[in-house]
């Protein structure tokens, strides 16, 4: 049985590559022995030339479709973050110092996979991969095959790219459960709630920044004028919520709930938090702010989180 190596870092020689022929080699095989016994029964010898051409192309046919392969280099990239379930884009990078004609990789249990031909130099390559659980996940076992040039036989190598993945808790509509957020919370969370962002009644105009999102443009100004300004209230945040797991739900489907209610609440550019668990028991509180900053610290918890989907895949 092969077993796949697992590192950062692949580089195709001879004790990594494997090589059989395939079902068009064996039928190419198989003709040449029929050519040469027809040649022999019935005295052609250009028939008997054809069958010794076939056979001497059949032996030569493994050298150049391993040479395809061989000091083809295989790196991890930089993962970026995604929800379970979701189909993600595993990066590498591939190194080569020569044409590679018609490869194909394919990580295990993919729907999909990634075929190609890769030129002389550095080239990314993203494979498509399905992670079925929150966490840092690894895409498992990979899968890199060609038969070029003849078609004759088939090249391949498996690896295990080491890089995980971080994966989020995949987003389901349900339930969760609010808590009250001390105000203390709010005044050292950075996240500016302060002052209510749904009143009416705004006391001044200041540069408008990313984090507060469309919500406080004033949009009479920015039609007036092109600038884009952000009203300042004078009103203090009434009722800022944390978020946590609904304890009436299974834990792995109710951080799915809360997934997908911070999505929602960062798209509507409103205010969140979440409170968790560490592993030791101890709270984790994150409090409420806005912005895109603060749904990925928020997502990076939930996926962190202790439970039965947390954790490195195993492999």
């Amino acid at each position: 049985m092969i077993r796949p190596r697992r590192s950062a870092v692949l580089l195709l020689g001879l004790r990594n590559l494997y090589i059989l022929p395939t079902g068009f080699g064996w039928l190419w095989l198989l003709c040449c022995v029929v050519l040469y016994l027809l040649a022999i029964n019935g005295g052609s010898n250009g028939a008997l030339l054809l069958a010794y051409g076939g056979v001497g192309l059949f032996l030569l046919a493994p050298y150049l479709t391993q040479f395809n392969l061989q000091g083809l280099e295989l790196r991890c990239g930089t993962p970026e973050p995604g929800f379970a379930g979701e189909r993600l884009p595993y990066p590498l990078l591939a190194s080569s110092s020569q044409e590679r004609l018609q490869l194909r990789a394919r990580l295990r249990g993919a729907a999909a996979g990634w075929s190609g031909s890769l030129q002389p130099g550095h080239q990314p390559l993203a494979l498509p991969w399905q992670p079925a659980r929150r966490g840092l996940q690894r895409p498992g076992r990979l899968r890199l095959e060609a038969t070029a040039p003849l078609g004759l036989f088939v090249c391949w190598t498996l690896w295990e790219p080491e890089t995980p993945q971080l994966i989020y808790p995949a987003r389901r509509p349900g339930p969760v459960a609010t808590l009250a957020a001390a105000q203390g919370e709010l005044e050292g969370s950075g996240g500016g709630l302060e002052e209510q962002q749904g009143s009416e009644e705004w006391r001044e105009l200041g540069p408008h920044r990313p984090e507060e999102g469309p919500t406080r443009l004033a949009w009479k100004q920015l039609a007036r004028s092109g600038t884009r300004l952000s009203k300042r209230f004078s009103d203090p945040q009434p009722g800022a919520l944390l978020l946590a797991p609904d304890p009436a739900v299974p834990y792995e489907r109710a951080l799915e709930h809360l997934c997908e209610r911070l999505c929602r609440l960062a798209a509507a550019g409103e205010a969140f938090g979440v409170a968790l668990e560490r592993s030791g028991g101890e709270p984790l509180v994150i409090p409420p702010a806005t912005g895109a900053a603060q749904l990925q610290r928020c997502l990076e918890a939930l996926a962190l989180a202790p439970g039965a989907g947390g954790g490195a895949h195993p492999l």
